[in-house]
């Protein structure tokens, strides 16, 4: 696949999933929370395109609200990770050895954790809310950007530009503002992308669990444990929500692998 069919591919598919988003603000077919007991598991049809849940709410209309919980708590936990993230690696990366190794003993004890298993602890602690799910996801990526920062950092540090401009007196400040920053600029974009991915899989998890976006709003990952106990009356139930998680996660990952190809200039080279 080339470059630029991976990020088109991937970027149709974010794009996509954030127009469902929007369009949940301002029109869905129905109201995702009106129930009618008559319509109780139907199928597709005509005024319900995608067929009515248990309590007969229309399942569009729900996968079309669950869009904008689920990319919200996604986005929001790659925002906290990034931030984290990035700062720790490139601290780690400068600061005196006394303050690294404790540092990389502390990103290291988290990337032991997986994601969900730290999500469920702190659920436990805190209780299951949104928020709870926001906070767990990015403190949890937070340690794998901050262990790839850190490798991009010190890659830099060692640049022949790098050394002549402190051996000039510029200070660490400048030198991460002017150097680092930009030249890292790149990998921050790839992994800020593969973050969302990994966020919304464990955000739809931790639905899943009953553990993310507390009822009644819609979430994908809550549709698939609602429609689960459906499967042997009509296994197309489960299909929708799990669909719309396959094509945004899938969407994530490729633009990644785009942004990668596309901002990476040995790759670029080698395609030459």
């Amino acid at each position: 696949m080339t470059r630029n069919r991976t990020l088109t591919i991937g970027a149709s598919c974010v794009i996509f999933s954030i127009f469902l988003a929007l369009l949940s603000l301002i029109w869905t077919p129905y109201d995702p929370l009106e129930m009618n007991s008559e319509l109780s598991l139907t199928g597709p049809s005509t005024a319900h395109w995608l067929g009515t849940d248990e309590n007969g709410r229309d399942i569009l209309s729900s996968i079309i609200v669950g869009s904008r919980a689920t990319l919200m708590t996604g986005i929001l936990a790659v925002i906290i990770c990034m931030v984290i993230g990035t700062s720790v690696g490139i601290a780690t990366s400068v600061a005196p050895k006394w303050v690294e190794m404790p540092a990389i003993f502390g990103i290291d004890i988290v990337l032991a954790l997986p994601t969900v298993l730290f999500a469920i602890v702190l659920a436990a602690v805190y209780g299951p809310s949104t928020w709870t799910a926001v906070f767990a996801i990015g403190i949890a990526l937070s340690a794998s950007v901050a262990q790839v920062t850190r490798r991009e950092v010190v890659v830099v540090l060692m640049a022949d530009y790098v050394m002549a401009a402190r051996a000039s007196g510029c200070g660490t400040w400048r030198i991460v503002t002017k150097h680092i920053l930009p030249n890292i600029r790149a990998s921050l974009f790839v992994q800020a992308s593969g973050a969302c991915a990994i966020a919304i899989l464990a955000e739809s998890t931790l639905s899943y669990l009953g553990l993310g976006t507390t009822p009644p709003a819609p979430s994908w990952g809550r549709m698939m444990a609602s429609f689960q106990q459906y499967l042997l009356i009509n296994p197309i139930f489960p299909l929708w929500p799990g669909l719309a998680i396959v094509i945004t996660v899938l969407g994530f990952n490729l633009l990644g692998d785009g942004l990668r190809e596309s901002l990476d200039p040995t790759l670029r080279q080698s395609e030459k």
